[in-house]
């Protein structure tokens, strides 16, 4: 068989490693907390980005080149992209992989035809992750890129559409089970609305989760055990959308009685445009225990677009794993490169570069997350900062325990009160002196 990377697998060298094909701090088996990186980082490659996107900009035709795609929609060229892409995660060494059902098979004529194909490139991807010990880590279904869903999938005015894109994930989500996918993703891409002169939104959030209703009953149905997630991002491409942050994705779950069966995808470039740091919104899922799975990539703050780059902020990644460890570590989930190469980064061993960078930024983000939990100082002062909430009173105020009334009574026989200072400089120089002195 053809090999399109001329590269031999790549191996840890360590930090003094000048090699752009190695990696500096991602040592797959070294022990991290009593598991291994990988079991730890769990990383996953996206292959809507790694096969499928030409490098293109509003400004520019794509610049990727890609020696074994020859451009058409035939099913022998989706088959061949396959190959490629197995032949990639063996040389990366990530063990797993995420899919839009459109990146890895074409659209047909008839659903019939178009399902037949998808049955076809499913059979193949068995075998390789069969033949390569590779997994899914999560499927989804492409409801944001034909036509048919400019006015959105679940949420269009039109009912066909609506049918349509329910007969989608269905066959998605039975795929994925066949695949042995560890979870099923959904995301809203054109799940809102561009005006709300045109829009009855109450109706259209309510037939959204009329879909995931119906997907949570036919999960059950198929015996898929896998987790669902709903993956946050507040616009782009619509005015607003629907899953617009985390928080805004809990409130929906628990309005529509669907909180027990997903958790979230969090995408740090989908933070930036909410608004939000990465750090707070997988905050607010962890702590609403719903912190499924991350697609681990970052944007540029001044850049009102989902840029998808690389992660390579080391206070991201430290953020992040920090949360994660304090979660007890992923499950079901992981850290999937939804990420694309800069456009001016087009050969096909720039792929490995970017990878690299990715998987190197969130293994010394690991390192660093441990050894502040190690440390303890942080986690000691936040604890001390709340003391005065472990006295009789704050306990009973947080059990419910209190009225107004009381607390009014209490006030006005006690002294003034007095702050301490938060520390903040002192918090920020010791997660710098890790960021520093962690190898």
């Amino acid at each position: 068989m053809a090999q399109y990377f001329p590269t031999n697998p790549i191996a840890f060298e360590g930090p003094d490693s000048t090699n752009p094909l190695a990696f500096k701090v991602y040592d797959a088996g070294a022990p991290v907390e009593g598991r291994t990186m990988k079991d730890h980082l769990r990383f996953g490659a996206a292959y809507w980005h790694c096969m499928r996107n030409p490098l293109s900009d509003p400004f520019g035709a794509g610049t990727a080149i890609t020696p074994w795609d020859d451009g058409s929609d035939s099913l022998g060229n989706a088959l061949k992209r396959v190959e490629v892409f197995f032949e990639f995660l063996e040389k990366i060494d990530i063990d797993y992989y995420c899919f839009h059902d459109r990146d890895v098979s074409p659209e047909r004529a008839t659903i019939q035809e178009t399902w037949a194909d998808f049955d076809r490139v499913a059979a193949l991807l068995k075998e390789k992750q069969q033949a390569t010990g590779k997994k899914l880590l999560w499927g989804t279904a492409c409801l944001f890129t034909h036509p048919r869903y400019a006015q959105g999938g679940a949420t269009s005015p039109e009912l066909g559409v609506f049918t349509y894109a329910a007969a989608q994930v269905k066959k998605a989500l039975e795929v994925t089970h066949e695949l042995g996918g560890e979870g099923y993703t959904f995301w809203g891409g054109r799940e809102g609305y561009s005006t709300l002169l045109n829009t009855d939104m109450k109706r259209e959030r309510e037939h959204l989760a009329c879909l995931l209703h119906m997907a949570v009953d036919h999960k059950k149905k198929i015996g898929f055990t896998g987790q669902f997630y709903i993956e946050p991002k507040p616009q782009e491409p619509t005015t607003h959308q629907y899953d617009s942050d985390a928080a805004a994705c809990l409130n929906f779950l628990r309005e529509f009685g669907l909180m027990e069966h997903f958790k979230l995808n969090l995408e740090t470039n989908h933070a930036t445009l909410a608004g939000h740091t990465m750090i707070h919104e997988v905050r607010t899922a962890r702590e609403a225990g719903a912190l499924g799975s991350i697609d681990a990539n970052q944007g540029t703050a001044n850049c009102g677009w989902d840029t998808d780059e690389f992660p390579t902020d080391l206070y991201l990644t430290a953020g992040v794993m920090l949360e994660v460890l304090e979660m007890g570590g992923f499950t079901t989930g992981g850290l999937n490169f939804d990420a694309k190469r800069r456009r001016d980064s087009f050969e096909p061993l720039d792929l490995f570069h970017a990878h690299i960078a990715g998987m190197d930024a969130f293994a010394h983000g690991l390192k660093v997350a441990a050894a502040i939990r190690k440390d303890g100082r942080i986690a000691e002062f936040v604890k001390a900062r709340y003391a005065s909430w472990n006295s009789e009173l704050g306990e009973r105020i947080e059990a419910g325990k209190t009225s107004l009334s009381e607390l009014h009574a209490i006030a006005t026989k006690s002294e003034p009160p007095v702050l301490k200072s938060g520390r903040q400089e002192v918090l920020d120089g010791i997660l710098n002196q890790y960021l520093r002195n962690t190898h």
